[in-house]
């Protein structure tokens, strides 16, 4: 999982890297190697692609879209901690979201931590200037994209082959973020190639490395290691892109980072 959260990070490293391309365009390519990937796979083990349900599937895919569209943006747009802190709401999203799609029981309690972590980012957003409303909006609504996508996988797991549920993302993406592309196009030049061709590694590594690690450990103690992505994103933008934040902004931060692990552990 340690090994996931680290390349997960090098991923949003590399779209940060090349802020001049559109985030669309960023996705486009990911999408595009995501499906040859996992095409691969699913023709070498004889596995039906369209599998079974295939309403609930593409809106997993729409929603997917959305989710990584908006995430992309903040990740080009804000500080790198920052828009990876923001994305940390997906999980409370999930949970409200949850007691409608799937019928979950939400207890009074964890409402109390959803709103620690709602605190947070409201502390961040308002003590660091770099992070516009705007910008925060889109964060959310990345989150809530996330959040859905998520319940809908839920509601596949007992129909749906993994590697299915995967395909529908580039198979729904790639058509999206082609029209979309064809207006903001920026041809990629020099290193462009190589970062875009990283972001596609490393987001395929990480999602090797983080089924691994939920197939043969207990999903509770391996879901917070997640968590430690944020120390990454810290180093990460410290390091390469000199990022620097004032000492509430950190208690912002780990106000999310509470209220996010209590909602797991409860």
């Amino acid at each position: 999982m340690l090994l996931a959260g680290f390349f997960f990070a090098l991923m949003n490293v590399s779209v940060k890297m090349i802020p001049h391309i559109p985030a669309i365009e960023i996705i486009l390519f990911r999408s595009i190697f995501s499906f040859f990937f996992t095409y691969s796979v699913l023709t070498k083990r004889a596995i039906p692609i369209l599998g079974t349900n295939k309403k609930l599937l593409i809106a997993r895919g729409v929603v997917g879209s959305i989710g990584l569209m908006a995430f992309f943006y903040t990740l080009q747009a804000i500080p790198l901690a920052s828009a990876v802190t923001i994305n940390y709401l997906a999980p409370i999203f999930t949970s409200i979201l949850g007691i409608f799609i799937v019928k979950e029981k939400v207890a009074v309690r964890q409402f109390i931590y959803f709103g620690i972590s709602f605190l947070g980012v409201l502390v961040i957003q308002g003590f660091d200037p770099r992070v516009s409303m705007m910008d925060l909006s889109i964060g959310l609504i990345a989150s809530i994209a996330m959040g859905l996508a998520y319940n809908i996988i839920r509601k596949l797991k007992n129909s749906e082959h993994p590697l299915v549920i995967m395909i529908y993302f580039p198979m729904i993406t790639i058509p999206i973020a082609s029209i979309l592309t064809y207006w903001v196009w920026v041809p990629p030049v020099g290193w462009d190639w190589m970062y875009l061709l990283l972001v596609g590694i490393f987001t395929q590594t990480a999602q090797y490395f983080m089924t691994i690690a939920y197939q043969n450990a207990e999903v509770a103690k391996i879901s917070s290691l997640s968590y430690v992505g944020i120390i990454y994103a810290l180093g990460f933008g410290f390091l390469i892109f000199g990022e620097t934040y004032d000492l509430v902004v950190y208690i912002g931060m780990a106000l999310v980072l509470l209220g996010v692990i209590f909602n797991i552990r409860k």
